[in-house]
């Protein structure tokens, strides 16, 4: 009988945790080097660069790869001939080491979740409770897998029960487009088909553990469905031209994972799930000979792969920028902005539009009159840093606030990520305003652009609160122009027609 000691068990989830903020899987990032070197859409090209150099740069400073740091899922298969030395339940212990990774004084991870869900959405402060799925196995070992899952690809899941008779792979391919880019790819797609409907949404979180071998599966070949599958999802999504950050490219997935069950008759249950470019678990396994030892993979395993602005990239002073100047900027021009930025996301623009409601002023301090909104959460400085890792947050949320934002504020643009609906495009269009695209998966290397930052207003928010960023050369790229071109409209439909054409020859 194995004896797994409580404080191993906790060390073990707590360094875990801490581990996967800052190494990418290593079959991930070598995916995206082949996909990188295969590329030859230049903005997709450009995105999955700052993606590699900033995956490499969180490896190096042991600091989050997105400020997102996630929902942290576990799954544990526990042996039945195990015992654990503790009084704590197994929820206790594995949230003991979420709370202890998360609150980490050498690399704060960022509190993302809310308690009351549906109402007050208080955040608890040490990103627990964690999702923990348990399975009673033979043996006398505790297998864990954990993964810290980011917001805006898991706000991305899809579900539906199809006829039999019906296809998974049109269902697929109608889907993934819909899902927009918000997700940020280049990831992986985890699909779960069978069972029941929440048998299917677990087979679809559970794949995306697995690793990356798409190219090792398609140079020996299929040997069932599943795996036929997978290698026909993986060229006909990627034949959709949605690519890197949804600009359009060759690269959309770098991997499809399937896994089956046994289903009723009547019934098809299909789930899928993406994984975003801060793809981010572990696997390892306790015996009872003291907490798990997971080993750090060398820098030298990362794509040598360098990124730099172009000779033709306009600069922007944000402290003189000028509604005028906005209307000159071209769908896909790449824009380095410095000086001063307000940020503010979900929470923050609910209390905007609460205050103009009630026909009160915005909070001293913030006036958004010819400026830019960078729509971010960023992750608490440590050391000398004067913010953590402050990647964008999926544009689409606010997409409801935004011809109040432009109307009533002063607005002339906003900073986020992937594309903007049809709602927000026609207000930008409406007010002439514009919106920029920051690279999702990036936020370390964006933060090396914040020069200053401070509170302006909703502290109690925490990394909800409005910051106000000074900035110098922060790489963004015009998404939606001033006459309402959206570049991830754009992008892809010209990228779909491209691939039709171009041969690509698997490295």
């Amino acid at each position: 009988m194995a004896v797994i000691r409580e404080d191993d068990f906790i060390q073990s989830i707590a360094e875990g945790f801490q581990f996967i903020s800052y190494y990418h899987p290593l079959d991930y990032i070598q995916a995206l080097g082949r996909a990188y070197e295969r590329e030859k859409s230049p903005a997709a090209k450009d995105a999955m660069a700052q993606i590699l150099v900033n995956s490499r740069m969180a490896a190096e400073g042991h600091r989050p790869i997105c400020q997102d740091t996630g929902i942290c899922v576990v799954f544990l298969k526990v042996g039945q001939n195990v015992h654990f030395e503790t009084k704590l339940s197994l929820q206790q212990m594995v949230d003991e080491g979420v709370r202890r990774a998360y609150t980490d004084k050498d690399n704060t991870l960022r509190a993302s979740v809310l308690s009351d869900p549906a109402g007050k959405r208080q955040n608890t402060r040490d990103n627990t409770p964690a999702v923990v799925h348990v399975e009673l196995v033979p043996g006398d070992t505790v297998d864990v897998r954990i993964a810290a899952k980011g917001g805006g690809s898991e706000n991305k899941a899809k579900f539906v029960m199809l006829n039999p008779s019906d296809s998974v792979v049109d269902w697929v391919l109608e889907t993934v487009p819909k899902m927009g880019a918000g997700w940020c790819p280049p990831g992986m797609l985890g699909i779960g088909i069978g069972g029941t409907a929440e048998k299917a949404m677990l087979m679809a979180k559970e794949a995306l553990m697995d690793h990356v071998d798409i190219g090792d599966l398609a140079a020996r070949g299929p040997s069932n469905r599943v795996e036929e599958l997978r290698l026909e999802l993986y060229e006909k999504v990627n034949a959709l031209g949605i690519g890197a950050q949804g600009l359009g490219g060759l690269t959309t997935v770098l991997d499809v994972k399937i896994k089956d069950f046994p289903t009723h008759a009547a019934s098809l249950p299909v789930a899928m799930i993406p994984n975003c470019a801060a793809t981010r678990h572990a696997h390892f396994t306790l015996t009872g000979h003291g907490p798990a030892q997971l080993e750090a993979p060398s820098l030298e395993d990362w794509p040598d792969i360098t990124w730099s602005v172009s000779a033709d990239t306009r600069r922007v002073n944000l402290d003189q920028v000028t509604r005028e100047e906005v209307a000159s900027w071209k769908p896909g021009e790449c824009i380095l902005l410095s000086g001063k930025l307000l940020t503010g996301r979900d929470a923050a623009h609910k209390r905007i539009a609460d205050l103009m409601a009630r026909g009160e002023p915005l909070p001293e301090g913030v006036d958004f009159t010819n400026r830019f909104i960078y729509y971010v959460g960023p992750v608490d400085p440590v050391r000398d840093e004067v913010v953590g890792p402050a990647g964008p947050t999926t544009s689409t949320r606010m997409d409801k606030f935004t011809e109040m934002m432009l109307d009533k504020t002063g607005l002339i643009g906003m900073v986020g990520k992937a594309e903007r609906g049809p709602v927000a495009i026609e207000a930008i269009k409406k007010h002439k305003a514009v919106y920029l695209m920051a690279v999702g998966g990036a936020a370390y290397l964006v933060s090396k652009a914040i020069r200053s930052a401070r509170v302006v207003a909703f502290k109690e928010l925490g990394m909800e609160a409005i910051h106000e960023f000074e900035v110098k050369d922060m790489p963004v790229t015009v998404a939606v122009d001033s006459c309402g071109t959206s570049v991830h409209q754009t992008g892809p439909a010209e990228w779909r027609v491209k691939i039709g054409k171009i041969q690509v020859r698997e490295s």
